[in-house]
Order: C-alpha cells, then sequence, then structure tokens
C-alpha cells in the first residue's frame, strides 16, 4: 500500500486528475417507498448484521474528512428509517474540516425531524418527489403518501434548512406531463428543483426504460415555452447543471447522466450501507471497506491508506445503455441515493 498522506491537504485525487471531496454515505438500503425506477417491488434487503454499525459509518465519515473530503450527503435507501440515525447525524456534524453535511429523503418521515437535524448540522436537503398528484405519486412510489412528503417539505422550510431541493425524476408516459406543475411549485414555495434522467440501474417490471428516457433538452425547451431559462454559473456538490428564472430565487437544476454525462468533473464517491466503497455510480468497482474496518478495529490510519488507494480503480466514465457494455445490475437504494 501507498504511504500514509498527511490528513490536512486535498489527498483523494484519481488517476485521471479528478480531486474527490464529496461523500455520498448510505445508512441503509431499507426505505418505506418502493419507487419504481428505484428498486423492484419485492425486494431482499441486506440483513441487519451486515450493515456498518453507526459508529462505523460515523468512523468512515471522519476518515474521509481528514483525507480532504469537505461535504458529506447522507443517503439510503430512506435514511430516516434507520434507528437512532440522530447519533450519527451529530457525530458529523462535529467534524473539523467538514464544510457540509447535507441529506436526501423521500420526506415521508421529516415533519417530525425536521428541526433536530437543523441542530445537529444539516444545511440543505434533498426531496425526491415526482408528481403532484396523489394517485400518480402512489403508482410511482408503490406505498408512498404525496401528503406526508409536502408536509416533510413544509417541516424543512419552517425548520430553517438554507436550501430545500425538490429531486424530480421524469420517466416519459408517467410523470413528463408535470413538468412545468413541478417546476411552479418548486417557485410557489421557494424551492430549488432537479430534473433528472432517469439511470438504469438495477433490473425492474418496466419493458422498456429507454424509451421512457425524457433528456434534459427535452425538458428545457418545455420549461422554455413558459419561462425565461438564463444559464447559471452556479454549482452544487452534486452533478446538477443550473437555469435561473428571472425574478426567482430558485434555482432550476438538471442532471443528465445519460444524454450529457457529467464524468469529466466527477468528485464524489459512495460509500454503501455495508461498507463497499464504490468509485462510480455505472460501474461496479469498489473496495470493501467494511473488511478493513472490522480486521483492523480503530486504526484510522490503515483505513485511510485503503481509501487513498481506492482512487487507483475510479473509472473515467460510466456506460449506460451502451449495448458493448454490461449495464449495472444493483438497484439505486443498494447504491446509495
Amino acid at each position: 500500500m501507498p504511504p500514509m498522506p498527511d490528513s490536512k491537504s486535498t489527498v483523494l485525487t484519481d488517476r485521471f486528475g479528478r480531486v474527490v471531496n464529496y461523500l455520498r454515505l448510505s445508512v441503509t438500503d431499507r426505505c418505506d417507498f418502493r419507487c419504481v425506477y428505484c428498486m423492484a417491488e419485492d425486494m431482499v434487503f441486506v440483513p441487519r448484521q451486515q450493515l456498518l454499525t453507526l459508529e462505523e459509518l460515523a468512523f468512515v465519515g471522519q476518515a474521509f474528512v481528514e483525507l480532504g473530503v469537505s461535504r458529506i450527503r447522507l443517503t439510503g435507501g430512506e435514511p430516516l428509517v434507520r434507528r437512532n440515525l440522530m447519533s450519527l447525524v451529530h457525530s458529523l456534524g462535529k467534524l473539523a474540516g467538514l464544510d457540509e453535511l447535507l441529506l436526501t429523503t423521500n420526506g415521508a418521515r421529516l415533519e417530525s425531524v425536521a428541526g433536530e437535524l437543523v441542530n445537529a448540522g444539516i444545511k440543505r436537503i434533498n426531496i425526491s418527489l415526482d408528481s403532484l398528484q396523489p394517485l400518480r405519486f402512489a403508482t410511482i412510489t408503490r406505498t408512498g403518501e404525496l401528503h406526508r412528503v409536502l408536509s416533510g417539505i413544509a417541516a424543512a422550510k419552517r425548520a430553517g434548512i438554507e436550501r430545500v431541493k425538490i429531486n424530480a425524476v421524469i420517466m416519459r408516459g408517467q410523470n413528463d406531463d408535470e413538468i412545468i406543475a413541478l417546476l411552479d411549485f418548486a417557485l410557489e414555495h421557494g424551492l430549488d428543483i432537479s430534473f433528472i434522467e432517469e439511470m438504469p440501474l438495477g433490473v425492474t417490471s418496466r419493458s422498456d426504460r429507454q424509451r421512457e428516457l425524457v433528456s434534459s433538452q427535452e425538458i428545457r425547451a418545455r420549461i422554455s415555452s413558459f419561462y425565461p431559462l438564463m444559464a447559471s454559473a452556479e454549482t452544487s456538490p452534486g452533478p446538477s447543471r443550473y437555469y435561473r428564472i428571472p425574478g426567482s430565487s430558485s434555482r432550476i437544476g438538471f442532471i443528465s447522466a445519460n444524454t450529457h454525462n457529467f464524468c469529466e468533473s466527477c468528485n464524489r464517491v459512495r460509500v454503501t450501507c455495508e461498507g463497499q466503497l464504490l468509485l462510480c455510480l455505472g460501474n461496479e468497482h469498489s473496495v470493501d471497506l467494511r473488511a478493513v474496518i472490522r480486521a483492523h478495529p480503530g486504526d484510522m490510519d490503515v483505513l485511510k491508506t485503503a481509501i487513498v488507494a481506492a482512487m487507483a480503480i475510479k473509472p473515467e466514465r460510466h456506460h449506460f445503455y451502451d449495448p458493448d457494455r454490461p449495464q449495472v445490475v444493483r438497484f439505486m437504494n443498494a447504491t446509495g441515493g
């Protein structure tokens, strides 16, 4: 293994010169929804004994921050279903050198914990919202109740979350007729919104994801027939390319993993709830950090050395919908947001 680097400098640089400063840390693969693009209806989840403990998750977070990571996003599954999650949030929120602690959630459990999340250090929250029609929302999520998510969004705003963003996966024939309605909702409530091209992860019951794909270009064209869109130089830790509408505080983002991949500027890695360090959303390159942690309990240097060494296998790009390459079979809930 390479020598242990200076923990005070940014050291997570891959072989393509990209600096990794953003960790998406999954706390569970479980979720109280079964969104059609995220998982199968009858899921088999990771046995609880195979999950990283909350203490191990905090240890991983600390290692990444000491290696220069400045942003951590807690993901799932649905992170708010993880028992005693707040103890982890408080631990991570105290890490010196961590600029932002973020959360992605479906919003259904947010109303009762929004205030505590703010107190623990959560500054920004992404909330999945693919439809404003209750019956359609229930169809897409299979188990979700729209009113609970809307209440969660309102609670996050009241609690003082700095920025609340809606993530909307747009699918042709399912919710592409709600693009303007979702945007209007965001504008009315002072929310950011990102429109997401569906990523082909896992094998679902839907027969033709590529046919249902609605490109960011098409979404922008539809919006432009209602509102003037101005490209913005603003960035966020994630891959959204942002636009603004004159007179609005909302940012309108587009995540174009299929039609305009953002791999050349990728600054992210993921750690799954089982402790697999995934170097790319659309590839299977990974390192088993759980094995490292449990073989060397409490040894921060060994863990950091394994993380640094893993940068050598971070691939240049993904290849979604490439017929000549195998497609990723893990579901998004197992990937970590």
